[in-house]
């Protein structure tokens, strides 16, 4: 027994030492063979074209041998007005039993129930009334947005600010168009009274007839303060839902006056001079429609302003 007992010992002593030999020899290979880890080159990202250092870091190399090599940066370009448009779902219609016939021209197809809009039709649309808006407006015509709906309200109040051009976005007022004087007489009282109130002249009257007075200038202000610097009647409309606005389109149009607007499949566009097809509900497509609309506008304006600075100088000659 004991000889058995032996032998076991010599068969299985040799092989366990040589599992822990190999185990501690690949170890120590492993541990010898050091990595090299190189940095990944960034890749192109929106920014200006601007010269970028990276470090290539080898593990084991010394920090003064480590190798810096220099990357451009290019600018992206951004896409175009029609790719914006197309991601912000300005081709989406209403939905079928909605559709007005007269929009058929418009449309691409359906799906799903809901038509979808020829994109390069609602970018003609568009290239048309930049057009007219900025040689309208370089004519001197008085141009005035209206947009009333509570995804739009904020940008054309800031884009009009930002133009000096009259606006409305609570509700557009009955006879604008088509009765002036009684509307001019509205916003007459509204700066006279402002004009007492920023003297002082109302503080004369009691505390009860100055709040009085303060409710009728903040109900007028927020009414007909778009149009209050407003000296005649506006001569082109810019409307950003013509289905919702319909009085404003019928009176526009039964006067003869230029009408620009965007067009649901909805609508009718026969009543809109320059129509853009496209989803008016859509937040994002309404922005970049404002932001280019106004920018025609704008172009507009500084042909007039330098046409009129060149008429000076040459007067005073």
């Amino acid at each position: 027994m004991a000889t058995k007992a032996a032998k076991v010992e010599e068969v299985k002593t040799p092989k366990i030492k040589k599992l822990k030999t190999q185990k501690v020899e690949l170890s120590a290979k492993k541990a010898a063979a050091p990595k090299k880890v190189a940095a990944k080159e960034p890749k192109t990202v929106k920014a200006k074209a601007v010269k970028k250092t990276v470090k290539v870091v080898e593990a084991g190399v010394p920090e003064t041998d480590v190798k810096v090599k220099e990357v451009k940066v290019e600018k992206k370009k951004p896409g175009s007005v029609l790719e914006e448009l197309f991601e912000a779902g300005a081709h989406f219609g209403h939905v079928v039993k909605k559709l007005n016939p007269k929009m058929k021209r418009f449309i691409w197809g359906a799906k799903n129930g809901i038509h979808i809009f020829d994109l390069e039709k609602t970018m003609a649309g568009l290239e048309s009334a930049t057009k007219i808006l900025t040689e309208l407006s370089a004519s001197g015509k008085r141009v005035i947005l209206v947009g009333t709906k509570r995804q739009v309200r904020q940008m054309i109040e800031v884009e009009a600010r930002r133009l000096d051009i009259p606006f409305i976005s609570q509700r557009w007022i009955g006879g604008l168009i088509t009765n002036w004087k009684q509307v001019k007489q509205t916003v007459d009282r509204l700066n006279s009274q402002k004009l007492l109130r920023e003297s002082g002249q109302l503080k004369k009257y009691t505390k009860k007839e100055q709040v009085m007075f303060d409710k009728e200038i903040a109900r007028l202000e927020r009414n007909i303060g778009g149009i209050a610097a407003l000296k005649e009647a506006p001569e082109v409309v810019v409307v950003f839902d013509t289905h919702k606005e319909k009085l404003a389109v019928k009176e526009a149009s039964s006067r003869g006056i230029t009408v620009v607007g965007i067009v649901d499949s909805n609508a009718n566009p026969d009543l809109v001079d320059y129509p853009i097809p496209m989803n008016d509900d859509s937040a994002k497509g309404l922005e970049i429609v404002v932001r280019t609309l106004g920018q025609a506008i704008e172009t507009g304006l500084k042909k007039t302003q330098e046409l009129k600075e060149s008429r000076t100088q040459d007067s005073k000659k």
